[in-house]
């Protein structure tokens, strides 16, 4: 695990003794498939890195229902925490294990510190705001001008990127708890999918062509 922690970090172009103070301060955490990382009652007071694995960040409404907003993998951050523990606020998110998973967990206590002294630092977090903000915009605009087929195709490749796999083990129930729909219509749509060839369909799993 030492070597998985080490290539991460100092492949990641931040500067030695930055990293040198994240390894000293930070610490592992393993966490299983379906287990909660950061929930909306959370103040969060350490800012997860994905080591090795997958999580998925999801919103809630007031009546409990949820969207699948984007996932983070290996070397990625999610800058939700980050806002919420420099800002003191309690998070409006859901962030959950898609797989197993290995996270280095940083105290928030040095986020202003570490902004201010490092270059590297800063750019990091930054560009996680960034890049997290365009992956909004993108379920945003499937929202609202894309069709429900589309947004689960859509959905399937993002976890097909995220994962590295090709094989999506989700059920139809699942998906459609993640997209805000019924499982009748992801159902329908996958197997349209499959129609067009874009799909393979198995017991609680999805291929994707």
């Amino acid at each position: 695990m030492n070597e998985l922690v080490n290539k991460v970090f100092k492949n990641s172009g931040l500067e030695s003794k930055l990293v040198e103070e994240i390894l000293t301060i930070g610490r592992l955490k393993t966490v299983n498939s379906g287990d909660l990382i950061l929930g909306p009652d959370d103040a969060g007071n350490e800012m997860p890195i994905v080591l090795r694995g997958l999580l998925k960040v999801m919103r809630r409404d007031k009546n409990g229902n949820e969207i699948f907003l984007y996932f983070l993998e290996g070397g990625e951050t999610c800058a939700m925490s980050i806002t919420c523990c420099i800002e003191g606020k309690k998070s409006a998110f859901r962030v959950v294990a898609e797989e197993d998973s290995e996270l280095w967990m940083i105290p928030m206590t040095y986020m202003d510190d570490w902004i201010m002294k490092y270059p590297t630092f800063r750019q990091f977090v930054f560009t996680s705001y960034q890049t997290r903000f365009d992956e909004m915009l993108a379920t945003i605009d499937s929202l609202v001008f894309s069709k429900m087929d589309e947004r689960i195709f859509k959905y399937l490749l993002d976890k097909k990127q995220a994962s590295g796999s090709y094989v999506i083990e989700k059920t139809h129930q699942q998906i459609a708890n993640e997209l805000s729909t019924s499982r009748v219509v992801v159902s329908r749509l996958l197997k349209q999918l499959e129609r067009e060839e874009k799909i393979e369909q198995h017991r609680n799993r999805i291929e994707v062509l």
